[in-house]
Order: C-alpha cells, then structure tokens, then sequence
C-alpha cells in the first residue's frame, strides 16, 4: 500500500485539489441555501448519470473541447512554456471553422472535416507570433499571449459582423448542415467524432512526447534551453513549433464546439469562451499527462452537467461557476499538495 502511494504521489495530489475545491464550494452552498445544500451538492456529484445515457453523451460532447484545450496548454507545458493563450487560439479557430461552416458549401460531406483543419490552422497560425516573440527577442510568453488572446477576440467579432452576421440575434450564422460534425449512435448513447479526435490527439501526442527524436527535443528544450543549443538542437525553432502545435490543439477545439448538431452560435460579446481558460486547470489537474488531461476534461465536463440539474433545489446555476473557481483556484496549488504529501510519505518511511 505504501509503495502504491509513493508510485502515485501526482495522482493524489490532484485528488487533493479537487476534494479541496469541492469542499469550499460546499460551504458556499450552505451559508447560500443550508436546508437543500447537501442533497443539491450530491446532485452535483451524481448528475453527469442523471438521465442515463442521454446524460454521458452530452458529457461527452462537452469534454471534447476541454480536453483539446487541456492537451494544448498541457503540451506547452511539457515543453517549458506556459501558453495561457488557448482562449484566443480557441476563438480564431471558431470564426475560421463558422465561416467555413457557413459559406464553403461547395465542399460537400467533406465541409466539416475542412471547416475544423481550417480552424487548426487558425489557431497555429495566432500562436506563430508569440512564438517569434520568444524565440528571437526573449518576450516572455505569458505577457504576448495574454495580449494575442484580447486581439483575437475583437478579431473575431470584427469578422462575425462582416461576413457571418446573424443581425437578429447580434450573433454569428448557423453553419451548414454538412458542416456538423458526425456522431456515431450506439443506441441510446451518441459519441461527436469531435470527442474521438480528442481521443486520437491524445495518443499522438503520448507518441511524439515519448516516442520521437522531436518530442525528445521539445521536452529538453523546455527543461535547459542552453543546454540544448549547446547539444546542437535548434532550440528557436522548437520553441515556436511548440507554441504553434499547441494553438493548433486550441484551434481545433473552437471548431469542435461550434461545428456541432447543438447549434451554438459565436456571440457578439467582449467575451473569451470559458473552455480557452478551463484548458490550464485541466492541464494542471491532468498534470501534463494526456491520460491525466483525458480524464481532468471529463470530470469537467461532469460537473458541470451536475451542476445544471442542480437548479431543482434553488440553486442559481452560477453556483456551479463558483465552485468550478474553487478547483480551478487549488489545482494551481498541486505541487503544493504533491510537495506535502512527499514530505509525509518521507515521515511514514521513517517511522514506519
């Protein structure tokens, strides 16, 4: 038992920080509403199976883009740099994707496959220029990513309005029926080819990180970057290859949410799309791993299934948001929670 924890010391430290951010949210719910608070909370913890397989399916559908956006940011990671501009990648990758979806009729069955290669490109392409930025002039990454992510939103609203304007509902067009991404029904449960690209990606990404010469570089690059010049590896250019595979993981996920048979249409709001910023404390908790950040996106998306049933007992569904907050707030605090439970297992082993 003991061996098994020293094993999995990273797994229980994001446990920690989930059942942390769980805990608080569950005060919040008692000072807010003490009479239906816990049987609101277990909603909260039971709701993803709420109405069976129609329930999982929507789960699904919604951790595909976390999980896309989770690898994106867990990618940089790996490789020593901390792209936080997934949601501006996110959201050119959605325009890219909706005007494909909407005007590229002409492609036929093949329009939602181009529409989300596009919206890949898209975002490779927006995170070239922090990638430039840090590779020759030493630009910290944070700061030009931060600064590329309120550009491309007001980009993209731009581009809404001039060619994909909805002026009814101040919101872009819906795409083309061929422009939906395809679901495979296995009964009563429907799996988005969106959330199988996901489970691809996450197996390529496993292969080039561990298994490929280029991986190796990407990861030694962002561990001693002048050690790896030193080494002879082009250290510049795996820096920007880094950023750009990463934006194109963001990009893709903006098409995987707006390339859908839900109809979810890109507003015009000074607004970055949540799932951009839910890909850092997905990537946190995953730990950089892609099975991590496979399962850190479902639990997401989980309880924030939950937390829409959640509203039978007089919750406000913002409740939700907060205790999302929570977690996202304590899995920037795993390594704290990894350094103690290390330093505990250090105590047992001598006491024991």
């Amino acid at each position: 038992m003991h061996k098994f924890f020293d094993k999995n010391i990273s797994l229980f430290s994001s446990i920690c920080a989930i059942i942390s951010g769980l805990i608080v949210g569950l005060i919040i719910m008692l000072f807010t509403n003490p009479s239906e608070a816990f049987s609101a909370f277990f909603t909260i913890l039971t709701g993803g199976f709420q109405e069976g397989f129609v329930s999982i399916s929507r789960m699904l559908y919604d951790a595909a883009p976390l999980i896309l956006t989770g690898l994106s940011v867990g990618f940089s990671f790996k490789t020593g740099l901390f792209n936080i501009g997934a949601p501006g990648q996110l959201i050119m990758g959605a325009i890219v994707a909706i005007i494909a979806g909407v005007h590229f009729t002409f492609l036929g069955a093949f329009q939602w496959l181009i529409a989300l290669i596009l919206a890949g490109i898209a975002g490779a392409l927006w995170a070239i220029i922090p990638g430039v930025l840090k590779a020759y002039r030493h630009v910290n990454e944070v700061v030009s990513t931060i600064m590329m992510n309120y550009i491309g939103l007001y980009l993209a609203v731009y581009l809404v309005k001039l060619v994909v304007y909805n002026r009814e509902k101040n919101e872009s067009l819906y795409v083309h029926a061929n422009a939906v991404i395809p679901s495979i029904k296995l009964g009563n449960l429907t799996i988005s080819w969106g959330f199988l690209i996901a489970l691809l990606i996450i197996v390529i990404f496993h292969i080039i990180l561990t298994r490929t010469v280029f991986g190796y570089e990407l990861k030694t690059v962002g561990f001693n970057h002048h050690a790896a010049q030193y080494a002879g590896m082009n250290a510049k250019r795996n820096i920007i290859l880094s950023l750009v595979i990463s934006g194109a993981l963001a990009g893709l996920a903006g098409g995987v949410i707006y390339l859908n048979n839900i109809g979810r249409a890109l507003e015009v709001v000074d607004v970055l799309p949540n799932e951009g910023y839910l890909g850092i404390p997905v990537a946190l908790i995953g730990l950089n791993n892609p099975i991590g950040i496979f399962f850190a996106g479902l639990f997401m998306s989980y309880i924030t299934l939950g937390g829409f049933y959640m509203q039978i007992y007089n919750f406000v569904p913002e409740i939700i948001d907060v205790i999302i907050s929570s977690i996202i707030y304590f899995s920037a605090l795993v390594m704290l929670f990894k350094a103690l439970l290390e330093k505990l297992g250090k105590r047992r082993n001598v006491h024991g």
